[in-house]
Order: structure tokens, then C-alpha cells, then sequence
């Protein structure tokens, strides 16, 4: 879904054996239809490699075709640590060529709707360590590690999204 410098992603395995070749697929397989809500999140950088080396991550890649037939193309890093810590993100770079999600043209229902927040619980100081020096409208509560809600903002208010 797109929100302008922001997206929502919902995704699904189709296919099973593929979900088991990375540690995003296996972490999508995991999660349960019947809990549905967010599981977890990421954010955008274009500096990358950058970010790997200071948190001293993998960079992996990924490819897919939309449905107007482009190839997408990423790199993502810290899917392993957000899988187990779920209130860090993973970091994901858009390749070169691939037009940013959140910019797709779509009109809501809800009117203009924009993120507005992304609400955690977890260790401060953990997250804060990992985002560095980023400033993102996060509020993290001590707790176990996860997503609690996604905060949206349109025309008709606010819309809070996986409420614990």
C-alpha cells in the first residue's frame, strides 16, 4: 500500500520450498494467518553498505517482477536480527532502476493517508543503537520484543493497524 515516503507490504509464501532458501522466506512461512498483524519492519536507506559495517551485518539481495513485468530489485540487511529481535528493522536498498514502492500510484479509500508511526515494544537503547544516527517516528515501550501497532493518518483520522 502505498504511502507516499512509506509503504505497508503485506506478503505470503506461495511457494513453500522457496520461502526455505532465506531467512526473510523462512520468517514469513513461520508467522500464522490467524495472528494477523505486523510482524515487522523495515527502513530505507541508500547507504547500505554502510549500515552492514557498522552493525556488522549480512547484505543479501532479492529480485522479483511486478505486475506490469519490471524487475524489482533490493538489497536488504539485519533480516536475520529482526526476525529475532522484531522490534529492530531490517534495512532494505532499492536498486538503481527500481522505482520506490511507496510512490505507486493508488488512491485510498481512506482519502490522502500517510504513516505517522510505528509503535514498539522492546529496549530503547537497543533500537536506538541500531538506527544510529536516523530519526524515525517510532515509540518504543519496554516489553518483549515486537510490533505492536502501525499508525496511520488519512482524511477520516487516525487508523492504528495490529493494536495490542
Amino acid at each position: 500500500m502505498p504511502l507516499g515516503a512509506a509503504y505497508l507490504e503485506l506478503i505470503a509464501v506461495v511457494d513453500e520450498s522457496a520461502a526455505e532458501l532465506s531467512p526473510f522466506g523462512r520468517w514469513i512461512a513461520a508467522s500464522s494467518l490467524a495472528d494477523a498483524r505486523p510482524l515487522g519492519w523495515a527502513v530505507r536507506t541508500d547507504r547500505l553498505d554502510d549500515v552492514a559495517q557498522r552493525l556488522r551485518l549480512a547484505v543479501g539481495a532479492g529480485t522479483r517482477v511486478d505486475a506490469s513485468g519490471r524487475l524489482l530489485t533490493w538489497r536488504l540487511a539485519g533480516v536475520e536480527q529482526a526476525v529475532a529481535e522484531p522490534s529492530l528493522p531490517f534495512f532494505i536498498e532499492w536498486g538503481l532502476e527500481t522505482p520506490f514502492p511507496g510512490r505507486a500510484p493508488l488512491v485510498h479509500p481512506a482519502g490522502a493517508v500517510q504513516l505517522s508511526g510505528v509503535r514498539l515494544d522492546g529496549d530503547a537503547g537497543r533500537l536506538a543503537a541500531w538506527l544510529g544516527d536516523a530519526r524515525l517516528p517510532v515509540e518504543i515501550r519496554a516489553g518483549a520484543s515486537a510490533v505492536a501497532s502501525v499508525v496511520l493518518t488519512g482524511d477520516a483520522g487516525e487508523i492504528v493497524l495490529g493494536e495490542r
